[in-house]
């Protein structure tokens, strides 16, 4: 079985700890693609909030080894 793992600011993402997935608090950029980069074979969903999804734009269809949703604004 896979990890879940979110990504993006971290007030917004810092509950999901409670249900056991890897939250990984990005507020810029940079942060935000270097996440990214870092996910491991292990990752099964990834989680965004908006402003990560839009920093990672493109990038979002070019790997296809993991689910990706998107936390609604």
């Amino acid at each position: 079985m896979g990890t879940v793992t979110v990504i993006g600011d971290e007030t917004a993402i810092r509950g999901w700890a409670l249900v056991g997935a890897i939250v990984c608090a990005a507020a810029e950029p940079a942060a935000v693609r270097q996440a990214w980069a870092d996910l491991d074979d292990t990752a099964a969903l990834v989680i965004l909030t908006p402003t990560a999804a839009r920093v990672l734009g493109p990038e979002l269809v070019e790997r296809t080894r993991f689910l990706v949703a998107v936390i609604p604004p």
